[in-house]
């Protein structure tokens, strides 16, 4: 829902309708909404087809990370890469930017473009799920040389070759920034090109342990140890 309103919020279309429909929502169940800033305690005060209204009875206490989290995530097979999207919302990532690297599978960075509304969707089920704010922006999908650009305060990329422990190269306390980004490789690996250029480009490499691990088996380690490093 976009906005409350005199102590009232609706919601309209297709969620409606799932809360109606699928949920048999009725007057007087109370629920947790959020108009994208903050989170709120509301009963539903009239349920019809596509239309629910709901009053909203107090704040909720919805804590953020303390750090910004982008994730550029290899461009896998999609069944995975939506367990990545998920996942990383759960974790609290904010922003998503899909990579086609030298070893992801072909035809991929195409198929992704048309992946956009499903992949939305998806981030925006799981973050209700895990009583986010907000979902995180899945941008379109890039190849690796333009995702290089992405800014952040620390940049890694995840790599299982010679880089020392991502727990190692973490910043300081005094020395962290309020962002991070996380550059992760399909179960190929990175090419030696590859490895070069985000060193050039300002990344530092960063292990997660002596194992090969799946593209998502990375994804979630590397967000969580961040995510719980920032909070010491």
């Amino acid at each position: 829902m976009d906005a409350i309103r005199g102590g009232e919020a609706e919601l309209r279309g297709d969620d409606a309708r799932h809360l109606t429909r699928v949920l048999r929502a009725q007057p007087g169940q109370l629920y947790e909404i959020t108009d994208g800033r903050n989170a709120y305690l509301a009963e539903i005060s009239e349920a019809r087809a596509d239309f629910v209204l709901f009053r909203v009875l107090d704040p909720v206490a919805s804590p953020e990370l303390a750090v910004s989290i982008a994730l550029l995530p290899a461009l896998i097979k999609f069944d995975r890469f939506e367990w990545i999207i998920e996942k990383a919302t759960e974790l609290g990532v904010e922003r998503i930017l899909p990579v086609e690297t030298a070893r992801s599978e072909k035809g991929l960075l195409a198929a992704a473009a048309k992946r956009g509304e499903r992949w939305a969707r998806i981030a925006k089920e799981s973050s209700q799920q895990s009583r986010r704010l907000r979902a995180p922006a899945i941008l379109l999908a890039a190849r690796f040389d333009a995702a290089l650009a992405m800014t952040a305060g620390h940049r890694f990329i995840l790599d299982e070759a010679t880089a020392p422990p991502l727990l190692r190269v973490l910043p300081s306390p005094a020395e962290r920034s309020t962002s991070v980004a996380l550059l992760a490789g399909p179960e190929g690996g990175w090419t030696a090109e590859e490895r070069h250029e985000a060193i050039t480009a300002g990344w530092q490499p960063a292990s997660l342990g002596p194992y090969i691990l799946r593209t998502e088996t990375a994804v979630a380690a590397a967000i969580a140890i961040v995510a719980n490093a920032w909070c010491s």
